[in-house]
């Protein structure tokens, strides 16, 4: 059988191989393998979610063999480290355990198709203390140390004596993108919360600050003016301070320093700022690349210079058509590559010839956790843009995580999944306390 395997188990990747599990998988018309680092997905937009303690992980974490097995296709345990395009294979480093001994030795496995859906990483763009002094969120890892370290110093504040001191604790978030600022309005969320389960020396605007920093002029830069207004104002109003318009210069064990002079003295740092794909994938194995590591691929997403490498999500950089920008690397992008790859990959097996992906902007969410949610509606109406907030926006942004979770789960399953979750909501406490 054709051999199609996929690198990567992010929203692009997995339901990719849930869609050819299904057409192909199954009928055993090709082979699926999907290989990704971690043994459960989570919806990567969720993570700030998990730092400030508002979703617990394991309530919406899948199992990757578990889907394997219901959807039609393999899964294997690894994480890529190298290629090589003649023998058509790649390679899997060895898989360590917790208690640091080897769990599976280094791997070689071949394909006849590769599709790279390796998603991105933090670009600290090389600024000195930052990959020591800064929490990267861009995985589960990150965000559960992030929440523990929180939880850790909120406790420290209630044992210490009432009003000896205002601002205790800083928590600086280097980054005004949508995870930046939607991590910021959940924490304030959190501490909110916090203060009502009995930790009655603990006050939320004395003991701790929350501080954004963004080198762009604005907050939420590539998205509509009027959507990052409407979220600087909302911020403001809950004692955010925004910082736009400053470069960070140096992040250390004390705090960020800025190009200005300004310092901010932090007891947390998190570096939301800017995005790369893998640094291994720079030029693997002749494979072109851009700056920030992102495979070169044409219209139909095959890589620039392999017909038989195709790559989608945040580590392809795609073009749009002449005198357009890049697709932009968000989870709709990874979502409608996926599912017209799989269409593509069906008739390239029956011979016929491969789709071209356009690209839709459905417009921009953001959500400020129980304060507000705000977005824009691209191509709605002639003008090009509607712009929605409150209940409505809050609806759009929850049914996007539940469309993924129907592209993976099915609808069954999904809305068996949702009145779980509301139960929880019930039987849980309202934030993760440990």
């Amino acid at each position: 059988m054709h051999r199609i395997t996929i690198v990567g188990g992010g929203a692009g990747g997995l339901e990719l191989a849930v869609r050819l599990g299904k057409k192909l998988g199954r009928k055993k018309k090709a082979l699926i393998t999907l290989v990704d680092a971690s043994r459960t997905h989570l919806w990567k937009p969720l993570l700030h979610q998990v730092a400030a303690g508002t979703l617990d992980s394991h309530a919406d974490e899948r199992e990757y063999f578990a889907l394997a097995r219901t959807n039609g296709f393999e899964f294997r345990l690894g994480r890529m480290d190298g290629l090589n395009r003649d023998k058509k294979e790649i390679y899997l480093e060895a898989t360590i355990d917790e208690n640091g001994e080897e769990l599976l030795p280094r791997q070689a496995l071949a394909y006849d198709t590769l599709v790279i859906a390796l998603g991105s990483q933090t670009n600290d763009f090389g600024t000195k203390g930052a990959r020591e002094n800064c929490i990267m969120l861009d995985s589960l890892t990150a965000a559960e140390r992030f929440h523990k370290k929180l939880i850790n110093c909120c406790l420290r504040a209630q044992s210490q004596a009432q009003g000896a001191g205002e601002g205790r604790f800083t928590v600086t978030i280097i980054g005004g993108g949508a995870t930046g600022v939607e991590l910021a309005a959940e924490l304030h969320m959190t501490t909110k919360i916090l203060s009502s389960y009995g930790l009655v020396n603990f006050h939320p605007e004395k003991d701790l600050k929350i501080v954004i920093v963004d080198a762009a002029p604005r907050l939420l830069q590539m998205l509509p003016e009027r959507l990052s207004y409407a979220v600087a104002k909302e911020l403001r109003s809950i004692a955010i301070e925004v910082h736009t318009n400053e470069q960070v210069m140096e992040v250390s064990k004390e705090g960020v320093m800025m190009a200005s002079g300004k310092f901010i003295p932090s007891g947390i740092v998190v570096w939301a700022a800017g995005i790369k794909a893998p640094d291994f994938l720079k030029e693997i194995d002749g494979l072109e690349t851009n700056r920030i590591n992102q495979l070169v691929v044409n219209r139909q997403l095959q890589s620039s210079r392999d017909p038989a490498v195709f790559a989608l999500g945040d580590c392809c950089a795609c073009p749009q058509g002449e005198g357009l920008p890049m697709v932009p690397p968000r989870a709709q992008s990874a979502h409608q590559q996926a599912s017209m790859l799989a269409k593509s990959l069906v008739r390239m097996l029956q011979g016929k010839s491969l789709l071209e992906f356009s690209y839709k902007d459905h417009g921009s969410l953001v959500s400020l956790g129980n304060y507000s949610t705000v977005g824009s509606l691209m191509g709605a109406i002639a003008s090009g843009s509607v712009f929605i907030e409150g209940t409505l926006a809050k609806w759009m942004y929850w049914s996007l995580h539940k469309h993924h979770q129907v592209a993976v789960n099915g609808l069954f399953h999904t809305w068996l999944s949702t009145w779980a979750e509301t139960i929880d909501r019930v039987r849980n406490p309202r934030i993760k306390l440990h």
